[in-house]
């Protein structure tokens, strides 16, 4: 736009002396509302200039239209980085960077995160390995937050060679990027200086603002309401324990003399095969859900939405399931006859009563999605002593930040002194995380970073610089003030990987301290490493032809009577029929390897790594694919550093 022209008019009448005295004659008397008009025409127009300047929209002119073809391209650059980051956090419950992982124990298995198809995606809810129920449910505005990060470090990824082949000469500056996630749109702002030149011409842009049409924002706000229902209402234990009751024996009496014996591992696989098939079936109601239909009833929840959602479970999840009673091992459950005692011949017959108490944690994977999109988050539902655990209703077991804000109350001076493995000094950013909330310190000046931090014990510093692998370190601020911390240097490799042919695969490296970082082939092929101990797993799919053909079965419940009898509390059994439609399994494991490796600085030094696994024969049925993944994890992963 060319302003000059745009307030040409205005200038002209305000430049024009003798429309002024025209003017002044025309409104003799009233030179009070000529002043007054004259000062709102000027600050309208000085108003305009400043928001064109400010906004960054005011083009140069005199040049070639191709320097739109740049601007053009870092645009979309802006676009292909968001919509990467939505994805991505889509698929891991809203962390765009899955969260420090913590490992699980024998007693809660779970961890923090479940592996799905080899990537952590945080719990929203779940018991820790001491058994304590925990919380991790970001904010809109930590995701936000997150795809900040991901985008502005992505855009020094975007490759401007095509047009310095063209002879153009580009420069840009560090980019500012803010991220604003609404309902059917996620909104991009990004302060980056470009300046283009070639030849004579030259032009720059310093705002750059991209829409994208995502539903991002409706399907968080539906996961939080779901997650928030199954929280206060317990729904997922109240299903996981009518399962518990239909698949395993838990009170009941049989008539016979001899003892009742169950074998312990197969009951406990028939109570993870209950969870896969009833939980796969259950819907939320909606368009194609009703709770009119008495079929269905009963696996429809009472939570409206219109959009599709998913309720999964596999039996290949940590899960843990405990049985006890009075006779019972690993190996068998036994229910000792009743009338073959001596002294009890009287009675003419045997009968064997049993009771067996389970508890159960099973993870549930909830999947909100359409043909394009998908967010998806887990939780894990708890039943013990055969019974759902209690609905918590009232405040949410996440902190309020607004009401309880840790980093208010800033009261200890400490200093931070960042190294490099040669105890160099390094630069970089460094914040403290305290119950769950994070406070900024400040960047380091000479490899130092001084101010305030709350007190508090056993919290963690978190240090970020370029070049290095992000920092975790207990710090307790209430007695220490001073901490020394050595930065690992980070390597990008690239990855291939022998044996693949047609196949794709997925490669992922997971630090013992659970940062895991992953790439998929054929594509980038590139990652991120630092030294250290790594489980290394990689896993190659091709083509399949598995079909799981469909299945009916038949559940049965008891029901009220009709009429007079249930209204004394009278019962029926009543059976409804449930159908699985068939399923096709297109894509499978047909290759992969585990291998547990230290890697060091000098073999990443190097910057490539070529992977080997094993290949398999393609499944043909889900027996063969059950035994291609046992072979996955049994096979080793060659791993050759060069040049």
């Amino acid at each position: 736009m060319n302003l000059v022209n745009f307030f040409s008019p205005a200038f002209s009448i305000l430049n024009d002396k003798s429309k002024w005295k025209w003017g002044e004659k025309m409104i003799s008397g009233k030179r009070g509302q000529m002043a007054i008009f004259v000062i709102v025409a000027i600050a309208i127009v000085v108003g305009v200039i400043v928001y064109f300047v400010v906004s960054g929209e005011i083009e140069t002119t005199g040049y070639p239209s191709e320097f739109n073809d740049v601007f053009d391209y870092y645009q979309s650059c802006i676009e292909s980085e968001t919509r990467a980051a939505l994805d991505l956090a889509g698929s891991q419950g809203g962390y765009v960077e899955a969260s420090d992982y913590i490992p699980g124990s024998e007693y809660a298995p779970s961890s923090s995160h479940l592996n799905f198809l080899g990537f952590p995606v945080p719990y929203w809810y779940y018991v820790s390995g001491n058994g304590i129920i925990r919380e991790q449910v970001p904010s809109l505005q930590e995701i936000e937050s997150g795809i900040e990060d991901f985008v502005s470090e992505g855009l020094k990824q975007c490759d401007f060679e095509s047009f310095f082949a063209q002879g153009f000469v580009i420069e840009r500056g560090d980019a500012d990027v803010n991220v604003e996630i609404r309902e059917m749109k996620s909104i991009v702002k990004v302060s980056s200086d470009l300046s283009v030149k070639r030849g004579e011409d030259s032009a720059s842009k310093n705002s750059h603002n991209v829409e994208i049409n995502s539903k991002f924002g409706k399907f968080y706000s539906l996961a939080r309401e779901i997650y928030d229902t199954q929280k206060e209402k317990a729904l997922f234990e109240q299903y996981g324990t009518d399962v518990l009751r239909l698949y395993a024996p838990v009170d009941g009496v049989e008539i016979q003399c001899a003892p009742k014996v169950w074998s312990t591992q197969e009951v406990i696989g028939e109570i993870k095969k209950g969870l896969d098939e009833n939980f796969r079936t259950i819907k939320f109601k909606g368009n194609y859900y009703d709770l009119k239909d008495e079929e269905r009833k009963y696996f429809v929840i009472d939570k409206p939405v219109d959009e599709s959602v998913n309720l999964v479970y596999s039996e290949n999840w940590p899960t843990k399931i405990e049985v006890d009673g009075d006779d019972v091992d690993d190996t068998a459950m036994i229910a000792e006859a009743v009338g073959t005692q001596e002294g009890m011949g009287i009675m003419g017959f045997c009968y064997v009563p049993y009771h067996f108490v389970y508890d159960l944690y099973f993870p549930v994977m909830v999947q909100i999605y359409d043909l394009n999109e998908m967010f998806q988050f887990p939780v894990v539902a708890v039943v013990e002593n055969n019974v759902p655990r209690e609905a918590i209703v009232g405040e949410s077991l996440i902190q309020d930040e607004e009401n309880s804000n840790l980093c208010k109350f800033k009261t200890q001076e400490v200093e931070v002194a960042l190294y490099d493995s040669n105890l160099n000094f390094v630069d970089g950013n460094v914040s403290y995380e305290c119950f769950d909330q994070r406070c900024r310190l400040g960047g380091t000046v000479n490899g130092k970073a001084r101010g305030m931090l709350p007190s508090c014990v056993n919290g963690y510093l978190h240090i970020r610089a370029d070049g290095f692998a992000d920092k975790k370190q207990l710090f307790s601020s209430n007695k220490e003030i001073i901490a020394d911390v050595l930065m690992e240097r980070e390597y990008e490799l690239d990855i291939d990987m022998k044996n693949l042919d047609r196949g794709n695969a997925i490669v992922s490296f997971t630090r013992n301290d659970g940062k895991t970082s992953s790439v998929v082939l054929p594509g980038d092929g590139k990652v991120k490493l630092s030294e250290g101990q790594y489980d290394i797993k990689a896993y190659i799919y091709g083509n399949s032809t598995i079909r799981i053909p469909a299945t009916t079965k038949s559940e049965c419940m008891d029901a009220p009577r009709d009429g007079l009898l249930g209204f004394v509390g009278m019962t029926e059994e009543k059976c409804f029929d449930i159908t699985i439609p068939e399923t096709k399994i297109d894509y499978a494991l047909i290759g992969g390897g585990a291998q547990s490796y230290y890697i060091l600085e000098s073999e990443l030094m190097k910057g490539k790594i070529t992977v080997t696994v094993d290949r398999f024969t393609a499944p043909s049925s889900l027996e063969k694919l059950a035994e291609n993944f046992e072979l996955a994890e049994a096979k080793g992963v060659g791993l050759n550093f060069h040049e």
